[in-house]
């Protein structure tokens, strides 16, 4: 299945039902008054969470959606059937955008929420509702209202404790596989990981944590190079952000200058997301006798400035990895008690994570001048989006 993070869609919600203009007509009943029914109201439009998708590719060629409309009422007071709520599936961590306003309507972060995106029109009043004491014949009735119409923008960002960064054929996908059950492709050339994958890190019986691999950036990333800054708002919900860094590159590179390279696309993409807690994690040690992963290893420090955590690994051989699963299990659990105990901490997560997604977002539309077509379902273009919205992308 192919992965897609994005799609454009057009909502629109049910008209409500006209009201109905009638009287009773009956044998012996001359006078029997106005008996006109309302109408229906018109069915909304809601978004639903659901677990068992990852991906927005039901949303790659249909992108018109509308609820049903409310029937028109009817004589003898009988009102008219309001139309069905629609409801549309959408993956767990989906961001809902309103286009025209650039406005966040809601952030699908739990399996089974629901977000209202588009309401129903109001129905309409039958005749019957105007009659008074001095009116007693009333002709008016009033039309059903239209539904919201609405174009959102649907963005999924994964759901995970912890993201791995760092240049292509860093073993990041290496160390998903040693450390969970999740079975990322691996091979010995650069850009193998080509969509996010995520897995299940169990540390201890009921102790587990979930971290996502995103494909690896090159020096100017965020500026369009290789696959770009488009997978970076995934690590906007990540509590921990691991540096991978190679101490045997592929390229015969010092691992030094790819590190600093990571460090300069990272701020160069977000500062706040530049600022979330980071470790640093020194890959593939196994590949190296100990004097020469030493020497790298610090010039890696160096170069870097680093203060924070480090940690030497060979996520091939499995050396190191249990003390960092351990590690960041810790680390993730003083946090949620730290939340537990002073819920403003929470609140504050919760804030700079809203600011990460937005400073994200903007960071990536600076790029984009315009959303050419939306119509456009075929792949015959010779654009390269895995969602087919046409962009034009500028540097």
């Amino acid at each position: 299945m192919k992965f897609v993070d994005e799609a454009i869609i057009e909502v629109a919600a049910g008209k409500g039902g006209n009201g109905c203009l009638s009287f009773r007509r009956e044998k012996y009943i001359p006078k029997g008054g106005p008996d006109g029914g309302d109408g229906g109201d018109g069915g909304s439009v809601f978004l639903e969470a659901d677990e068992n998708l990852n991906t927005m590719v039901d949303y790659r060629f249909k992108r018109k959606f509308g609820a049903v409309n409310g029937a028109p009422g009817q004589g003898r007071n009988c009102r008219g059937k309001s139309g069905e709520d629609l409801i549309l599936k959408v993956p767990v961590g989906t961001t809902v955008i309103d286009i025209d306003t650039d406005e966040v309507l809601g952030d699908l972060s739990e399996a089974g929420q629901q977000l209202k995106v588009a309401q129903g029109g109001f129905h309409g009043l039958g005749n019957t509702r105007f009659k008074s004491s001095i009116n007693r014949a009333p002709r008016q009735t009033s039309p059903g209202s239209e539904g919201e119409k609405r174009r959102l923008k649907l963005e999924l960002k994964v759901l995970a404790d912890v993201g791995l960064l760092g240049m292509p054929n860093a073993g990041k996908s290496t160390l998903i596989r040693a450390v969970s059950a999740a079975k990322p492709k691996v091979a010995d050339y650069p850009f193998t990981t080509m969509v996010p994958n995520l897995g299940v890190v169990s540390v201890d019986p009921l102790r587990s944590f979930v971290v996502a691999d995103i494909p690896g950036l090159i020096e100017g990333a965020a500026e369009g190079a290789g696959l770009g800054i488009r997978f970076l708002k995934h690590l906007t919900r990540n509590r921990l952000l691991l540096h991978l860094v190679d101490l045997a590159p592929w390229d015969d590179a010092a691992p030094a200058e790819h590190a600093c390279g990571i460090v300069r696309e990272i701020e160069a993409f977000s500062p706040l997301l530049a600022a979330r807690p980071r470790w640093l994690v020194l890959n593939k040690a196994d590949a190296l006798d100990d004097e020469t992963r030493d020497q790298r290893a610090q010039e890696v420090i160096d170069a870097l400035d680093w203060q924070g955590p480090v940690f030497v690994i060979s996520a091939l051989a499995a050396e190191g990895t249990g003390a960092l699963c351990q590690a960041i299990m810790n680390q993730l659990e003083e946090w949620r008690e730290a939340e537990r105990l002073d819920p403003e901490l929470e609140a504050q997560e919760q804030a700079l994570q809203n600011a990460l997604q937005a400073e994200a977002r903007a960071r990536i539309e600076q790029g984009r001048i315009k959303v050419i077509d939306i119509e456009d379902s075929d792949d015959d273009d010779d654009d390269d989006d895995d969602y087919d919205v046409e962009v034009e992308y500028v540097r």
